[in-house]
């Protein structure tokens, strides 16, 4: 027993030291959780810190309902009733491309019908938290495009519920199409009955587990938690579906901020005791038989995530960079990836599902960060016609809903067709852009003289349009952006 805890809790510090390293080259925690359990398990070769994954089975159990219990609390049910038919559209487009292209992409590998639906989800599910974590990080909440990311995660997460709903009878072994019909009946009728609590009964539920004290509070709710969990996968309906629905009933509670605040540092840990986990199953030695079909399979979810961004661009007037920020910030895999594997194992699916779903988020939480933080080279390359508007000038240009100097327009419209200045001097121009402060026309910046920006330095008038037949974007030269309205105040 003492052995069982020093391998234990040698494990665990040591994958935390590995992701606070990964935090200090802004990489996502999730693949160094795994990466401890690979490399200190009993699939790789060396020093093995925890021989028997299965003792763990509990505790990891206890991340996974907590982790989708967290997402269920945090759910913004408002904002996503609230949101646009374009949003709307937008998160199908990307949920339909990356999930159909993983199901082609799982019965191209041949390994199974439900092996297939399991790596339609792992592929097609991107990372709430990295997401986040990389919008934070690469300065982007201010963007144009961010609204977008964030409504496409919020559709994303409610769409997983669903997922699960039906993944699991496919997971449980139905013996004939009726059953199987049967088994989906009733996953999505205890999806029904949880919702119906969410909307009647959270204030009791509320009342239930309501405590001043904190530590009574904590100790109610993770029993709640795995109770609800447990009777729902006793019913045949996933322990992590009836996590994330009672995240939902208390979300609606008025101890919502309590029980967010608690359950966060639980959450984080033993989260990563799963993670860790996961790790400790994957054997090293069938990475190597998986490792051209994740490539494959790289490769393909930066196409269909591109594509979605492409979508979701012209659908709100982004630009090159601005779609490109889409499709790339959301491109990470992790947690519900994870989950889907856990799932298709303990089920006896083909064993190959762990070693390529772990290598396949292992690629891309390191290449997702880098993608999107170089967004500027695809945006060069994409062309016009893809999007609505003539963006070739302002291509790699980043769209901002911050900009403070709005108050600073006086003048949007003019019928100038020359830059005076040009004219006067003899020489040629480009383009002509107009000052929205005084109306003054300039040649722009590929000009010889660039007298746009020299009038710019002279009066410190800040915003510039485009007077270029089918361009329509405004500058800021003090922030540096494009700048349009927030997209809030765009009409449907």
């Amino acid at each position: 027993m003492h052995a069982d805890l020093v391998g234990f809790g040698a494990l665990v510090l040591i994958a935390g030291l590995l992701a606070r390293f990964g935090r200090r080259i802004n990489l996502p925690t999730v693949p160094f959780f795994m990466l401890a359990g690979i490399l200190l398990g009993p699939g790789t070769p060396g020093p093995v810190l925890v021989s028997h994954p299965e003792d763990l089975g509990l505790l990891a159990s206890l991340g996974l309902v907590l982790l989708l219990f967290h997402l269920g609390v945090e759910f913004p049910v408002e904002q996503v009733i609230g949101s646009g038919k374009r949003l709307f559209v937008a998160a199908g487009a990307y949920i339909g491309l990356n999930i159909g292209a993983g199901l082609l992409f799982g019965f191209a590998l041949g390994w199974g019908g439900y092996e297939a639906f399991v790596i339609a989800g792992a592929l097609g599910i991107s990372s709430s938290a990295i997401a986040t974590k990389l919008l934070i990080e690469l300065r982007r909440l201010a963007n144009a495009e961010t609204p977008v990311i964030l409504g496409i995660i919020v559709i994303e997460d409610l769409f997983l519920a669903l997922y699960l709903a039906l993944l699991s009878p496919l997971l449980s072994g139905a013996g004939s199409a009726g059953e199987l019909a049967l088994r989906i009946g009733l996953s999505f009728g205890y999806l029904v009955v949880l919702f119906a609590v969410a909307r009647y009964g959270a204030r009791l539920v509320g009342k239930i587990i309501d405590s001043n004290e904190d530590e009574l509070l904590a100790i109610l709710m993770v029993g709640l938690v795995v109770l609800v969990a447990g009777i729902s996968a006793e019913i045949g309906v996933s322990d992590a579906i009836g996590a994330l629905m009672i995240g939902l009933v208390v979300s609606r509670t008025a101890i919502r901020e309590r029980v967010e605040r608690l359950v966060l540092p639980l959450r984080d840990v033993f989260a990563a005791v799963f993670f860790v986990a996961f790790g400790l199953s994957i054997n090293v030695s069938a990475i190597g038989s998986v490792a051209l079909p994740v490539l494959l399979a790289v490769l393909m979810t930066v196409v269909t995530n591109v594509l979605a961004g492409l979508v979701a661009g012209r659908l709100f007037g982004l630009n090159q960079r601005g779609a490109a920020n889409v499709g790339l910030t959301v491109l990470g895999r992790g947690e519900f990836s994870l989950i889907l594997a856990t799932l298709a194992l303990a089920a006896g699916l083909d064993a190959r599902l762990g070693p390529f779903i772990a290598l396949y988020v292992l690629v891309l939480a390191v290449t997702s960060p880098l993608l999107a933080a170089n967004s500027r080279y695809l945006a060069r390359i994409i062309p016009d016609r893809f999007l609505h508007g003539n963006w070739r000038y302002v291509r790699e240009e980043t769209m901002s809903t911050a900009c403070t100097h709005l108050d600073r327009i006086n003048i949007t419209e003019s019928d100038a067709d020359v830059c005076p200045q040009c004219v006067e001097s003899g020489d040629d121009w480009v383009q002509l852009r107009m000052c929205l402060t005084c109306g003054a026309v300039g040649c722009c910046s590929d000009s010889v003289n660039n007298h746009a920006e020299e009038h710019y330095r002279q009066t410190g008038h800040p915003l510039i349009r485009s007077l270029e037949h089918g361009e329509h974007w405004r500058y800021c030269y003090i922030d540096g952006a494009l700048v349009r309205e927030p997209m809030g105040a765009t009409r449907e």
